[in-house]
């Protein structure tokens, strides 16, 4: 058996734990065809099939849950030598993992992050999958749930709301058309809030959520995003309040034997400051009159 790149396998890894080869694509940047034949090209290099393949996605055989731990011990080894080799050159990087819309606010307030004045980096990663910090691929999360995974400690920030909104004062916008995620990408609640209520009314999908609010603000139809992001933009207004079933708590999580660095200390401190002071509209206490 010919020996396998690590790199096909770091593949593997993301598209056995986001179950399919589009949100892989996103996170990667390889093409979901590329990524397809690469996993093809393990199989075969392994002589096991690691997948059962539907419309749906791809969903781990037996074999494949075996690949899968047995990589994690490498992927941690890789990521210490990853830490090793930067501290050898003086970098010090803060891997940050959040999802789409904490990442835009986050992005538009960095300086609230990271002042110039610090020797360490920022790494943002921005997407819906959660942050792995078990095996110490992201430093810090942002989650809308605790964390199940032994080992991580946490910080409770609050609640979370989500709304329908539409474009103000557009009246060609019909209030019976809804704009949606792709089905099989529609990984958070509120993704997937649409497609359960509204599923037949749904005319346009997309497959980036921050698409939703562009179409919403060019009068698509109707899309649910959250409410501190709906509420803080001028062009958009809410269809109905808040939607119950969708507030969540939202949590920082980080690993418990690294919470006492100094850089981690200081990055998870000013991310809590940033985030206490948007709570108010985070929580869709203040909706644009």
């Amino acid at each position: 058996m010919k020996s396998m790149p690590w790199d096909l396998y770091q593949h593997f890894l993301v598209v056995a734990r986001n179950g399919g080869l589009s949100a892989a694509a996103i996170l990667t940047g390889v093409s979901a065809a590329t990524l397809g034949r690469r996993m093809l090209e393990l199989e075969r290099g392994l002589g096991r099939d690691l997948f059962r393949r539907s419309q749906t996605g791809y969903e781990l055989t037996a074999d494949g849950d075996d690949l899968l731990e047995h990589l994690k011990d490498l992927e941690l080894a890789a990521c210490k030598v990853d830490a090793w080799q930067g501290a050898s050159k003086g970098d010090d990087v803060v891997r940050i993992a959040v999802g789409t819309w904490i990442g835009q606010l986050i992005s538009k307030n960095v300086q609230a992050i990271r002042t110039p004045q610090d020797n360490f980096c920022i790494d943002l990663t921005i997407g819906e999958q959660r942050a792995n910090l078990a095996f110490r691929e992201n430093d810090i999360g942002i989650r809308s749930f605790a964390p199940e995974e032994p080992n991580l400690a946490t910080r409770a920030l609050g609640n979370v709301a989500y709304a329908a909104y539409k474009a103000r004062n557009s009246p060609q916008t019909p209030q019976d058309v809804w704009i949606g995620i792709h089905p099989e990408q529609a990984i958070s609640a509120y993704l997937r809030w649409p497609h359960e209520h509204h599923g037949e009314k749904i005319q346009v999908t997309v497959n980036r959520p921050s698409a939703l609010l562009d179409l919403a603000l060019a009068g698509a139809g109707v899309a649910v995003i959250p409410c501190f992001v709906g509420d803080l933009e001028p062009g958009l207004e809410r269809v109905v309040a808040d939607i119950p079933e969708l507030r969540h708590q939202q949590w920082i999580v980080m690993n418990n034997d690294d919470r006492h660095l100094p850089k981690i200390r200081t990055v998870v401190g000013r991310l809590t400051r940033l985030l206490q002071s948007h709570s108010n509209v985070v929580a869709g206490h203040k909706p644009r009159s």
